[in-house]
């Protein structure tokens, strides 16, 4: 599991292909591979990656499967490459974020990126079918760090994040331009409200769901959004009990 904060930028020094199989080798800034082991885990632009050989101090070595390759941004590194990484949580770590798996979704296209003073707002086209589980106020992992969406738009396909100057410091998205690809993975709690709640209305309803379309429609929702309502409410009430209890 990983915090979705990110740690350090670190760089591609050398890849290699054989037999489906895609090798990185990964420079690191002094330090991060302290206590660093063969078997553990790294998230790579939030892919979780694993250690198969330790080359030195600050060089690491990975190797990467076709599936990966296909589904995220690895298959279009380059040596010299930029890249945000972080090591997998320890026990009773503090989850700055929220808990990420580094397992991505999908790849996602930066639409724009706009800077006023010291604010940075990226917008990212998506694919209809992901945007149920995105939504204001929601969070989402792009490229390993953990964010909270600002702004959606379910007629043009796109979403909103923007990012302090730490954020902005300790990451490689100043880099990225309009074209740029992002790899996704949305939050799980997310994913399962709105899919089980989805479910139920549907199994419940039945006959009537497209009527119950058609009113949500005529206001400018839909079953998704009542869904994400319940996520939000559902975090809500877990945070004023976490206010509570402390």
């Amino acid at each position: 599991m990983f915090t979705g904060i990110i740690q350090s930028v670190a760089h591609i020094a050398s890849i290699q292909d054989h037999q489906g199989i895609r090798t990185f080798e990964i420079e690191f800034e002094t330090g991060f591979c302290e206590d660093l082991s063969i078997g553990a885990s790294v998230a790579v632009d939030g892919v979780c990656l694993t250690v198969t050989a330790l080359l030195s101090p600050t060089r690491v070595k990975f190797d990467v499967m076709l599936k990966s390759l296909m589904i995220t941004t690895l298959s279009e590194f380059v040596e010299g490459q930029a890249i945000n990484v972080e090591r997998a949580a320890k026990d009773g770590a503090e989850i700055g974020g929220h808990p990420l798996s580094g397992h991505v979704d999908f790849r996602a296209t930066v639409l724009d990126v706009q800077a006023i003073d010291d604010n940075y707002r990226i917008r990212i086209r998506v694919e209809p079918h992901w945007l149920k589980y995105i939504f204001p106020k929601g969070y989402i992992a792009l490229n390993g760090a953990s964010l909270t969406i600002s702004d959606v738009n379910k007629q043009e396909h796109w979403f909103d994040v923007w990012l302090i100057p730490e954020t902005r410091r300790m990451t490689t998205f100043e880099l990225k331009q309009p074209g740029s690809e992002i790899n996704i993975e949305i939050e799980r709690g997310t994913q399962v409200v709105v899919d089980t709640v989805r479910d139920a209305i549907e199994e419940k309803l039945g006959a009537v769901l497209p009527l119950l379309n058609t009113l949500l429609a005529a206001n400018g929702e839909d079953i998704d959004s009542l869904a994400q309502q319940v996520q939000h409410n559902m975090r809500t009430h877990q945070q004023s009990d976490t206010i509570k209890r402390e």
